[in-house]
Protein backbone atom coordinates (compact mmCIF):
# COMPACT_ATOMS: atom_id res chain seq x y z
CA UNK A 1 0.00 0.00 0.00
CA UNK A 2 1.30 3.49 -0.71
CA UNK A 3 2.03 6.26 1.82
CA UNK A 4 -0.99 7.98 0.84
CA UNK A 5 -3.42 4.88 1.33
CA UNK A 6 -2.12 4.49 4.65
CA UNK A 7 -2.45 8.01 5.47
CA UNK A 8 -6.38 7.84 4.46
CA UNK A 9 -6.54 4.93 6.63
CA UNK A 10 -4.65 6.17 9.39
CA UNK A 11 -6.83 9.41 9.50
CA UNK A 12 -10.26 7.89 8.53
CA UNK A 13 -10.35 4.87 10.72
CA UNK A 14 -11.89 2.19 7.74
CA UNK A 15 -12.20 4.83 4.73
CA UNK A 16 -15.31 4.85 2.67
CA UNK A 17 -13.76 6.75 -0.34
CA UNK A 18 -13.33 3.99 -2.19
CA UNK A 19 -9.65 3.99 -2.67
CA UNK A 20 -6.86 1.64 -3.74
CA UNK A 21 -5.63 1.15 0.11
CA UNK A 22 -9.38 0.40 1.03
CA UNK A 23 -9.49 -2.42 -2.10
CA UNK A 24 -6.51 -3.70 -0.17
CA UNK A 25 -7.82 -4.16 3.23
CA UNK A 26 -10.35 -5.86 1.75
CA UNK A 27 -8.84 -8.78 -0.34
CA UNK A 28 -7.97 -11.37 1.34
CA UNK A 29 -5.03 -13.01 0.03
CA UNK A 30 -3.61 -15.82 0.32
CA UNK A 31 -0.64 -14.81 2.60
CA UNK A 32 -2.83 -13.88 5.40
CA UNK A 33 -1.07 -10.71 4.72
CA UNK A 34 -4.08 -8.18 5.94
CA UNK A 35 -3.61 -6.34 9.48
CA UNK A 36 -5.67 -4.72 11.92
CA UNK A 37 -3.54 -2.22 14.25
CA UNK A 38 -4.58 -0.55 16.91
CA UNK A 39 -2.21 2.21 18.76
CA UNK A 40 -2.33 1.77 22.05
CA UNK A 41 0.14 4.43 23.35
CA UNK A 42 2.10 7.10 21.50
CA UNK A 43 5.05 4.81 21.28
CA UNK A 44 2.96 1.22 21.51
CA UNK A 45 1.01 -0.30 18.93
CA UNK A 46 -1.06 -3.75 18.54
CA UNK A 47 -1.83 -5.71 15.92
CA UNK A 48 -2.99 -9.07 14.10
CA UNK A 49 -4.25 -10.40 10.67
CA UNK A 50 -7.63 -10.42 9.22
CA UNK A 51 -8.96 -12.98 6.97
CA UNK A 52 -11.60 -10.68 6.18
CA UNK A 53 -13.59 -7.37 7.01
CA UNK A 54 -16.64 -8.54 7.51
CA UNK A 55 -18.56 -5.00 8.03
CA UNK A 56 -18.01 -1.23 8.27
CA UNK A 57 -19.76 1.94 8.19
CA UNK A 58 -20.02 4.84 10.20
CA UNK A 59 -23.31 5.48 11.54
CA UNK A 60 -25.37 9.03 13.02
CA UNK A 61 -22.57 8.36 16.17
CA UNK A 62 -19.61 5.90 15.50
CA UNK A 63 -17.56 4.23 13.12
CA UNK A 64 -17.88 0.37 13.26
CA UNK A 65 -16.21 -1.87 11.96
CA UNK A 66 -16.62 -6.32 12.51
CA UNK A 67 -13.65 -8.16 11.42
CA UNK A 68 -12.66 -11.59 10.74
CA UNK A 69 -9.32 -12.39 12.07
CA UNK A 70 -7.42 -15.31 12.49
CA UNK A 71 -6.87 -14.98 16.49
CA UNK A 72 -9.68 -14.23 17.96
CA UNK A 73 -12.86 -14.69 15.20
CA UNK A 74 -14.84 -12.27 14.77
CA UNK A 75 -13.62 -8.46 16.16
CA UNK A 76 -16.25 -5.81 16.89
CA UNK A 77 -14.52 -2.61 16.74
CA UNK A 78 -15.94 0.73 17.42
CA UNK A 79 -14.24 4.16 16.77
CA UNK A 80 -11.17 1.85 15.99
CA UNK A 81 -11.20 0.52 19.35
CA UNK A 82 -11.61 -3.30 20.00
CA UNK A 83 -14.99 -3.35 21.88
CA UNK A 84 -14.80 -7.68 21.82
CA UNK A 85 -13.58 -10.91 19.91
CA UNK A 86 -15.58 -13.80 19.76
CA UNK A 87 -12.77 -16.09 21.53
CA UNK A 88 -12.28 -14.49 24.59
CA UNK A 89 -15.04 -12.26 24.99
CA UNK A 90 -16.50 -14.60 27.81
CA UNK A 91 -14.25 -13.50 30.13
CA UNK A 92 -15.21 -9.41 29.70
CA UNK A 93 -18.45 -10.20 29.99
CA UNK A 94 -18.84 -12.88 32.54
CA UNK A 95 -16.55 -10.72 34.38
CA UNK A 96 -19.41 -7.77 34.23
CA UNK A 97 -22.32 -9.46 34.35
CA UNK A 98 -22.06 -12.49 36.91
CA UNK A 99 -20.45 -11.05 40.08
CA UNK A 100 -23.42 -8.40 40.24
CA UNK A 101 -26.21 -10.38 39.85
CA UNK A 102 -24.18 -13.00 42.16
CA UNK A 103 -24.22 -10.93 44.80
CA UNK A 104 -27.65 -9.71 44.99
CA UNK A 105 -29.42 -11.48 47.36
CA UNK A 106 -32.78 -12.11 44.43
CA UNK A 107 -32.09 -9.97 40.94
CA UNK A 108 -35.03 -9.72 38.42
CA UNK A 109 -34.99 -6.77 36.65
CA UNK A 110 -31.69 -5.45 34.52
CA UNK A 111 -30.53 -2.63 32.57
CA UNK A 112 -28.15 -2.61 30.00
CA UNK A 113 -26.34 0.67 28.61
CA UNK A 114 -25.07 -0.12 25.50
CA UNK A 115 -24.46 -3.89 25.14
CA UNK A 116 -25.35 -3.67 21.58
CA UNK A 117 -23.58 -6.61 20.69
CA UNK A 118 -26.06 -9.00 22.88
CA UNK A 119 -23.41 -10.85 24.99
CA UNK A 120 -24.28 -8.81 27.99
CA UNK A 121 -28.11 -9.84 27.69
CA UNK A 122 -26.71 -13.69 26.87
CA UNK A 123 -25.10 -13.91 30.33
CA UNK A 124 -27.49 -11.98 31.76
CA UNK A 125 -30.49 -14.31 30.41
CA UNK A 126 -28.77 -17.45 32.26
CA UNK A 127 -29.95 -16.36 35.51
CA UNK A 128 -33.31 -17.75 36.06
CA UNK A 129 -34.13 -15.17 38.44
CA UNK A 130 -34.23 -12.66 35.73
CA UNK A 131 -37.78 -11.66 34.54
CA UNK A 132 -36.45 -8.78 32.22
CA UNK A 133 -33.48 -7.23 31.09
CA UNK A 134 -33.59 -3.97 29.17
CA UNK A 135 -30.79 -3.59 26.69
CA UNK A 136 -30.59 0.50 25.57
CA UNK A 137 -28.02 0.84 23.48
CA UNK A 138 -27.99 4.62 21.09
CA UNK A 139 -27.15 2.93 17.49
CA UNK A 140 -29.91 1.00 15.58
CA UNK A 141 -26.84 0.13 13.17
CA UNK A 142 -24.64 -1.54 15.46
CA UNK A 143 -27.51 -3.59 16.87
CA UNK A 144 -28.40 -4.84 13.58
CA UNK A 145 -24.97 -5.80 12.62
CA UNK A 146 -24.41 -7.85 15.82
CA UNK A 147 -27.53 -9.53 15.43
CA UNK A 148 -27.07 -10.67 11.75
CA UNK A 149 -23.60 -11.69 12.24
CA UNK A 150 -22.88 -12.56 16.13
CA UNK A 151 -24.64 -16.10 15.73
CA UNK A 152 -23.89 -17.05 19.59
CA UNK A 153 -26.07 -14.11 20.81
CA UNK A 154 -29.36 -14.65 18.51
CA UNK A 155 -30.84 -16.98 21.11
CA UNK A 156 -30.44 -14.14 23.67
CA UNK A 157 -31.74 -11.38 20.95
CA UNK A 158 -34.59 -13.84 20.44
CA UNK A 159 -35.93 -13.91 24.34
CA UNK A 160 -39.43 -13.22 25.33
CA UNK A 161 -37.33 -11.43 28.57
CA UNK A 162 -35.00 -9.02 26.72
CA UNK A 163 -36.80 -5.39 26.06
CA UNK A 164 -34.40 -3.71 23.49
CA UNK A 165 -34.33 0.07 23.37
CA UNK A 166 -32.80 1.92 20.98
CA UNK A 167 -31.97 5.51 22.54
CA UNK A 168 -29.61 7.54 24.66
CA UNK A 169 -29.46 5.65 27.82
CA UNK A 170 -29.53 8.66 30.11
CA UNK A 171 -32.39 9.87 28.64
CA UNK A 172 -33.78 6.22 28.49
CA UNK A 173 -33.02 6.21 32.39
CA UNK A 174 -34.56 9.85 33.10
CA UNK A 175 -37.52 9.03 31.34
CA UNK A 176 -38.19 5.66 32.75
CA UNK A 177 -40.86 5.60 36.00
CA UNK A 178 -39.60 1.82 37.11
CA UNK A 179 -36.16 1.44 39.34
CA UNK A 180 -34.08 -2.27 38.42
CA UNK A 181 -32.20 -4.25 40.56
CA UNK A 182 -28.84 -4.38 38.49
CA UNK A 183 -27.89 -1.35 36.41
CA UNK A 184 -25.01 -2.54 34.15
CA UNK A 185 -22.83 0.02 31.70
CA UNK A 186 -21.51 -1.97 28.93
CA UNK A 187 -20.37 0.74 27.56
CA UNK A 188 -17.76 1.91 25.18
CA UNK A 189 -14.47 3.11 26.18
CA UNK A 190 -14.35 7.08 26.76
CA UNK A 191 -12.96 8.04 23.57
CA UNK A 192 -12.48 11.93 23.29
CA UNK A 193 -15.18 13.07 20.80
CA UNK A 194 -17.12 9.78 21.16
CA UNK A 195 -21.21 9.58 22.75
CA UNK A 196 -20.27 7.93 25.72
CA UNK A 197 -17.77 9.68 28.25
CA UNK A 198 -20.51 11.48 29.70
CA UNK A 199 -21.62 7.86 31.35
CA UNK A 200 -18.86 7.38 33.30
CA UNK A 201 -19.23 11.11 35.22
CA UNK A 202 -20.12 11.63 38.49
CA UNK A 203 -23.09 13.71 38.03
CA UNK A 204 -24.86 10.64 36.01
CA UNK A 205 -23.99 8.29 38.57
CA UNK A 206 -25.22 9.98 41.37
CA UNK A 207 -28.07 11.97 39.57
CA UNK A 208 -29.62 8.95 37.15
CA UNK A 209 -28.23 5.98 38.32
CA UNK A 210 -28.57 5.63 41.85
CA UNK A 211 -32.11 6.98 41.78
CA UNK A 212 -32.75 3.98 39.29
CA UNK A 213 -31.36 1.37 41.86
CA UNK A 214 -33.89 -0.51 44.08
CA UNK A 215 -33.18 -1.48 47.51
CA UNK A 216 -29.79 -3.84 47.46
CA UNK A 217 -29.26 -2.65 44.16
CA UNK A 218 -26.02 -3.12 42.08
CA UNK A 219 -24.64 -1.00 39.59
CA UNK A 220 -21.84 -2.59 37.83
CA UNK A 221 -19.31 -0.80 34.53
CA UNK A 222 -16.47 -1.48 32.78
CA UNK A 223 -13.57 0.52 33.07
CA UNK A 224 -11.45 0.52 30.94
CA UNK A 225 -7.76 -0.69 30.63
CA UNK A 226 -6.25 -1.66 34.37
CA UNK A 227 -3.06 -2.96 33.37
CA UNK A 228 0.53 -1.82 35.02
CA UNK A 229 0.73 0.65 32.73
CA UNK A 230 -2.35 1.94 31.66
CA UNK A 231 -4.64 1.45 34.75
CA UNK A 232 -3.97 5.46 35.37
CA UNK A 233 -5.72 6.13 31.89
CA UNK A 234 -9.53 5.88 33.47
CA UNK A 235 -9.71 3.12 35.19
CA UNK A 236 -8.29 4.80 38.55
CA UNK A 237 -10.57 7.93 37.58
CA UNK A 238 -13.89 6.01 37.81
CA UNK A 239 -13.12 3.96 40.73
CA UNK A 240 -12.16 7.06 42.64
CA UNK A 241 -15.76 8.79 41.31
CA UNK A 242 -18.07 6.19 41.93
CA UNK A 243 -16.32 5.88 44.88
CA UNK A 244 -17.94 9.27 45.84
CA UNK A 245 -21.46 8.34 45.46
CA UNK A 246 -21.86 4.66 46.73
CA UNK A 247 -21.05 3.26 50.22
CA UNK A 248 -19.47 0.05 48.87
CA UNK A 249 -17.18 -0.08 45.94
CA UNK A 250 -15.25 -2.95 44.48
CA UNK A 251 -12.71 -2.65 41.91
CA UNK A 252 -11.63 -6.00 40.17
CA UNK A 253 -9.41 -6.83 37.16
CA UNK A 254 -8.85 -9.55 34.60
CA UNK A 255 -6.45 -10.26 31.45
CA UNK A 256 -8.30 -10.49 28.66
CA UNK A 257 -6.36 -11.59 25.44
CA UNK A 258 -7.07 -9.90 22.55
CA UNK A 259 -7.45 -6.15 24.40
CA UNK A 260 -3.44 -7.08 25.26
CA UNK A 261 -3.93 -5.85 28.79
CA UNK A 262 -6.11 -6.23 32.21
CA UNK A 263 -9.26 -4.96 31.92
CA UNK A 264 -11.36 -3.48 34.77
CA UNK A 265 -14.86 -3.56 36.09
CA UNK A 266 -15.96 -1.19 39.28
CA UNK A 267 -19.23 -2.72 41.16
CA UNK A 268 -21.04 -0.72 43.44
CA UNK A 269 -23.72 -0.45 46.02
CA UNK A 270 -24.98 1.51 48.87
CA UNK A 271 -25.53 -2.32 51.07
CA UNK A 272 -22.22 -4.27 51.79
CA UNK A 273 -21.05 -7.13 49.55
CA UNK A 274 -20.57 -10.19 51.93
CA UNK A 275 -21.07 -13.38 49.68
CA UNK A 276 -18.10 -15.78 50.18
CA UNK A 277 -16.08 -18.07 47.52
CA UNK A 278 -18.24 -21.02 48.22
CA UNK A 279 -21.46 -19.17 48.82
CA UNK A 280 -20.63 -17.63 44.66
CA UNK A 281 -20.03 -20.73 43.84
CA UNK A 282 -23.39 -22.75 45.31
CA UNK A 283 -25.15 -19.69 43.90
CA UNK A 284 -23.67 -20.27 40.67
CA UNK A 285 -24.78 -23.85 40.91
CA UNK A 286 -28.65 -23.37 41.81
CA UNK A 287 -29.17 -19.82 39.92
CA UNK A 288 -27.28 -20.47 36.65
CA UNK A 289 -29.14 -22.33 33.84
CA UNK A 290 -25.70 -23.26 31.77
CA UNK A 291 -22.27 -23.27 32.52
CA UNK A 292 -19.69 -20.30 33.06
CA UNK A 293 -16.32 -20.74 31.36
CA UNK A 294 -14.17 -18.25 33.55
CA UNK A 295 -15.68 -17.54 37.04
CA UNK A 296 -15.74 -19.34 40.02
CA UNK A 297 -16.06 -18.07 43.56
CA UNK A 298 -12.73 -18.09 44.32
CA UNK A 299 -11.72 -16.26 41.05
CA UNK A 300 -13.58 -13.76 41.41
CA UNK A 301 -12.18 -13.16 45.08
CA UNK A 302 -8.70 -13.15 43.04
CA UNK A 303 -10.14 -10.55 40.73
CA UNK A 304 -10.89 -8.02 43.47
CA UNK A 305 -7.15 -8.85 44.94
CA UNK A 306 -5.56 -5.92 43.08
CA UNK A 307 -1.52 -5.86 43.01
CA UNK A 308 0.35 -3.66 44.91
CA UNK A 309 0.74 -0.73 41.95
CA UNK A 310 -2.81 -0.60 40.89
CA UNK A 311 -4.31 -0.85 44.48
CA UNK A 312 -1.93 1.71 45.33
CA UNK A 313 -2.70 4.26 42.46
CA UNK A 314 -6.64 3.72 43.14
CA UNK A 315 -6.10 4.88 47.04
CA UNK A 316 -4.37 7.74 46.13
CA UNK A 317 -6.33 8.85 43.16
CA UNK A 318 -7.97 12.33 43.54
CA UNK A 319 -9.68 12.73 40.24
CA UNK A 320 -13.63 12.79 39.80
CA UNK A 321 -14.75 12.10 36.36
CA UNK A 322 -16.77 15.57 34.89
CA UNK A 323 -17.80 16.28 31.98
CA UNK A 324 -15.61 19.38 32.27
CA UNK A 325 -12.88 17.35 33.35
CA UNK A 326 -12.59 13.88 31.58
CA UNK A 327 -10.01 11.30 30.84
CA UNK A 328 -10.02 9.42 27.72
CA UNK A 329 -8.81 5.96 26.50
CA UNK A 330 -5.54 6.62 23.84
CA UNK A 331 -6.72 6.73 19.79
CA UNK A 332 -8.12 4.61 17.51
CA UNK A 333 -7.21 1.65 15.15
CA UNK A 334 -6.43 1.94 12.13
CA UNK A 335 -6.13 -1.08 9.22
CA UNK A 336 -3.21 -1.35 6.56
CA UNK A 337 -1.73 -4.19 4.10
CA UNK A 338 1.84 -5.04 4.41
Amino acid sequence: MGTESLAILHTNGFSKTGNEGERNVEESPADGCVWFEEQIDDDLKWSFTLERVLHRGTSAYQQIALLDTKRFGKVLLIDGKMQSAEKDEFIYHECLIHPPLLCHPNPKTLFIMGGGEGSAAREALKHLSIEEVVMCDIDQEVVDFCKKHLTENREAFSSEKLKLVINDAKAELESRKGKFDIIVGDLADPVEGGPCYQLYTKSFYEKIIKPKLNKNGIFVTQAGPAGIFTHKEVFSSIYNTIKQVFKYVIPYTAHVPSFADTWGWVMASDEPFSVDAKEIDRRIEKRIDGDLLYLTGASFLSLATLNKMVLTSLLKETHVYTEEDARFVHGHGVAYRC
